[in-house]
Parts: structure tokens; C-alpha cells; sequence
């Protein structure tokens, strides 16, 4: 199995931890993966600020790097969300379409495709899960709360796996935290608002860790905790899921 690691140009700037959190798992698991070094943003911001025209450049640089690999694999939702629904190519739509069916968010790719049942990670403390919005109702990483259906999460599935770990639970647990990329600088008010009621879930119910499968989330909570001077941490899901 020949695995190409995707890192997001915010997790590689401000997050490294998360990415070196996913290289570690993914290898612990028996899997050899390769981390393209010229790979630099896939365009998402762009995309999301009305400037999709703009990203080809992006997208053939992503093609460039991944296209040789069996599987694509990330930790974030977003980004993988982006990838699978506008990478194209007019020259090589061949290779943007084999892309966009092979790449996978962490633990789709951990649940999905390795069919993870064991893991030997420990963490004791207790943990929050935030739902990242793209993760939940893009991917289909767990079932939304709205639909009258069997509840069902792949984050949730990995962490039940992880010693001494305990998950809080919430009251509004796939509400969105209000990050939403260019969201939170376009509308900063209610983005705060937002992330502020989603912190409050996680403090209120006792939680000492916040997770989620999208650090760009997280940085919106870690952000608003930080203002409030709260104890209470974020740590991408990768981090827990290979802690020891």
C-alpha cells in the first residue's frame, strides 16, 4: 500500500504536532507513507472566497504530487472535503478524477479502508468530541442529529478504543463551532458567538480536552479559551489516538 501523506498549510505552519501525530499512527499501523515535500495549499480559501478560477494553479501542483500514490490520506476534513469535490484538471481530468475517489480524512481512511478494531493508544482524561461540520455532513464521518436514522460516528468508533480515555457527553454534539474559514473573518461576531457556545458544551459537561478530526476548528476553540483563560485543551484526534 503506498501512502501519500496531505498536510494543510495551516496544520504545517501553526499545528506541526498534528501532522507528525497522523506520520506516526498511519506508521504504527504497519502502513509506509510518503510525504510529498513540494505540497503547499490546496486552494480551499480561495475556493471559499469566490475565487475558484484562480486555483488551477493549486490543483495541478496537487496533482503533481499525489497522483502516483494508492491512497491520499489527511488529518482534515475540510481540505479532503475540498479535494474530493473541485479538483479538476483540463489537461490530466483522468488523474483529478482517480484523485478525488482516493483521498481520505484520517479516521474515514482508519475506519474505511485499514478497518481499525484495536489500538494501543492511552490517554486518561476527559475528552470532548467536536463534530467538524465538513467531516460530519460532507464526508458522512457520523450521522447528523437532525436525521431520524442509527447514530454512528468513525471518530467516536477510535477513541472508544483508547485506554483510560473518557468521552463527555454533550448536549448539542454536532453543533458547529462557527470557524467556517473566510466565515470568521467575513462575519467575526457571530463566528465568536458561536464558538463561544460550542466551548461552553464542552466546559460545562467537565471536558479537559476539546477533539475533533479538523485542527481549523479546534483553532477557533483553542482560540476563544485561550481569551477566556481556561485549562481546558485542544488536541487534534491524531494526537490521542497515538498518545501513549
Amino acid at each position: 500500500m503506498n501512502v501519500g501523506l496531505f498536510i494543510p498549510c495551516y496544520i504545517d505552519q501553526f499545528y506541526p504536532n498534528a501532522a507528525i501525530a497522523t506520520l506516526n499512527l498511519l506508521s504504527g499501523l504497519g502502513i509506509t507513507v510518503k510525504y510529498p515535500v513540494n505540497q503547499t495549499c490546496c486552494g480551499q480559501p480561495m475556493a471559499n472566497s469566490g475565487f475558484e478560477h484562480l486555483t488551477q494553479g493549486c490543483n495541478d501542483l496537487f496533482i503533481d504530487n499525489f497522483a502516483e500514490f494508492d491512497y491520499i490520506v489527511s488529518p482534515s476534513g475540510s481540505c479532503v472535503l475540498h479535494i474530493k469535490d473541485h479538483l479538476h484538471s483540463p489537461k490530466e481530468e483522468d488523474k483529478a478524477l482517480g484523485i478525488r475517489k482516493k483521498v481520505y480524512e484520517l479516521t474515514e481512511f482508519l475506519t474505511d479502508v485499514l478497518k481499525v478494531e484495536k489500538l494501543s493508544a492511552r490517554f486518561p482524561h476527559k475528552v470532548g468530541v467536536h463534530q467538524s461540520c465538513h467531516g460530519q455532513r460532507g464526508l458522512m464521518l457520523a450521522q447528523m442529529s437532525e436525521l431520524v436514522d442509527a447514530p454512528f460516528s468513525k471518530p467516536l468508533h477510535l477513541l472508544k478504543m483508547v485506554e483510560g480515555l473518557e468521552l463527555v457527553e454533550l448536549s448539542r454534539p454536532d453543533e458547529c463551532c462557527g470557524f467556517g474559514g473566510t466565515f470568521c473573518v467575513a462575519e467575526e461576531a457571530v463566528s465568536v458567538k458561536m464558538g463561544k457556545d460550542r466551548v461552553a458544551d464542552h466546559v460545562n459537561h467537565g471536558a479537559e480536552y476539546i477533539t475533533a478530526a479538523d485542527m481549523s476548528c479546534l483553532m477557533h476553540m483553542e482560540g476563544i479559551l485561550r481569551r477566556q483563560n481556561s485549562n481546558v485543551k485542544v488536541l487534534h484526534i491524531a494526537e490521542i489516538l497515538s498518545a501513549q
